[in-house]
């Protein structure tokens, strides 16, 4: 599929009716009321679907949620190595299950929990019209935050002014240029129990913050990730993004992520990027008395990105656990231009080699190390190979720039003073266990 992609949204509670045709094709994604259950590429001349076929896929995505969400089958489930769920139930036998439609009404039911304990932390650089439409959004709330912090991290403050119209955010400047000093100074001004972040090019969903809550109500977890969902896929760089590169995620499952997990991958470096995205995660904030604050080395600004799953990988090794409830849902705006995503593909590859060489000096847990040497050179040869074989000269392009960021995160090996920099470990004046 290479033009532009209609991004629909089809509430299959509503009956089995799809809309008209309009000549496009589409990623489609299904919700039963405001639970979300997957997404479907459809070409033009595939759409609009049936009714039998909304039929089927409501009796598909019932089960795959009744596997996922029915704690008589031991759910939510924990992580397998590649961070999706494994079930003790099989689809088959899931959609032999009476009553599934009722059921699920019933799990869709959206939380009505208050979030005044909760602290939304939005950063911000340079972004003044996303950064109106993502507090419009949060504005909108069903729950609304106890709290609302915009962190500025432009080098003049040009979001005040801004802010200074919103009478509910309160504005921090942190001029010191990186994604997580500007979160940490969030962490710094925060006062409520639970902090949420989300980016500027974020538009959240209307429940997304009373999901957060119910999500650390029913999980022991220290962190929360919900789904991320595309706002647009207009363009060729934002399809790339999203089909080639898998966008943020795409499990409609929530999953635990423990020890298990952690010791399961561990030998070829634990894949905690599994388990969310920064754009949509939540933290208790007594875990940054306890394992300390997001590294300062890491993240956007700085070696790259990465610094959302370094801090993730703490927790985990340190006994923690982590959750990723999808119902918790928000719409992010991809790159919209080839050349913004070719930076940022090659930003993540050499900030992930960056977060490997911190969590392999913190820990002396080896398969960092050999994650970098061996795992990653052969998915390049792997992805290289499928991509002759596919004849997809743009995930080549891609590919090229996937390679060039893992051979600059390999001079971070060969910086002594940066390697033992470490993460900042918080003061007690800032965060209270």
């Amino acid at each position: 599929m290479t033009g532009p992609l209609e991004v629909r949204h089809i509430d299959l509670a509503a009956g089995p009716a799809d809309t008209a045709p309009t000549g496009r094709a589409a990623f489609t994604v299904y919700w039963w009321r405001d639970l979300p259950l997957g997404y479907q590429l459809s070409s033009a001349d595939e759409l609009p679907q049936s009714a039998a076929t909304l039929r089927t896929l409501t009796a598909q995505f019932a089960a795959e949620q009744r596997i996922g969400r029915d704690p008589a089958l031991h759910a939510p489930m924990l992580a397998g190595s590649e961070g999706f769920p494994r079930p003790a139930l099989t689809l088959a036998e899931a959609l032999k299950t009476e009553g599934f439609t009722a059921w699920l009404d019933a799990v869709a039911q959206p939380s009505a929990l208050p979030a005044d304990h909760l602290t939304l932390i939005v950063c911000t650089r340079d972004r003044g019209a996303q950064l109106t439409r993502c507090l419009q959004a949060l504005l909108s709330q069903r729950s609304p935050a106890g709290e609302l912090i915009v962190v500025d991290n432009s080098a003049d403050g040009n979001a005040a002014e801004l802010c200074a119209g919103v009478p509910q955010v309160r504005y921090v400047h942190e001029p010191r240029p990186g994604l997580s000093h500007a979160r940490n100074a969030g962490i710094a001004a925060a006062t409520r129990d639970i902090v949420a972040f989300t980016d500027d090019d974020v538009t959240p969903h209307p429940g997304w913050t009373a999901e957060i809550v119910r999500a650390f109500a029913e999980s022991p977890a220290e962190a929360v990730t919900g789904l991320v969902l595309p706002l647009s896929l207009e363009t060729p760089a934002q399809r790339a993004f999203q089909i080639m590169m898998g966008g943020f995620g795409d499990r409609f499952q929530p999953v635990r992520f423990n020890a298990h997990f952690f010791n399961e991958t561990l030998a070829a470096g634990a894949h905690v990027w599994r388990i969310g995205a920064g754009a949509n995660m939540a933290f208790r904030r007594s875990v940054f008395a306890r394992v300390g604050l997001f590294d300062a080395r890491l993240g956007a600004g700085a070696s790259g990105c990465s610094e959302d799953s370094e801090l993730w990988y703490r927790i985990l090794a340190t006994g923690g656990e982590c959750f990723y409830d999808p119902r918790a849902v928000v719409f992010h705006e991809h790159r919209s231009d080839w050349p913004g995503l070719v930076r940022q593909i090659r930003a993540y590859m050499r900030g992930h080699v960056s977060a490997l060489v911190a969590q392999a000096d913190m820990f002396g847990h080896h398969g960092n190390i050999r994650r970098i040497f061996l795992q990653l050179p052969r998915y390049f040869v792997s992805t290289l190979l499928w991509t002759v074989l596919d004849q997809t000269p743009e995930r080549r392009k891609i590919l090229r720039q996937e390679v060039a960021g893992w051979a600059s995160g390999l001079l971070y090996l060969f910086r002594p003073g940066w390697r033992y920099e470490g993460p900042v470990a918080p003061r007690a004046a800032d965060v209270e266990a």
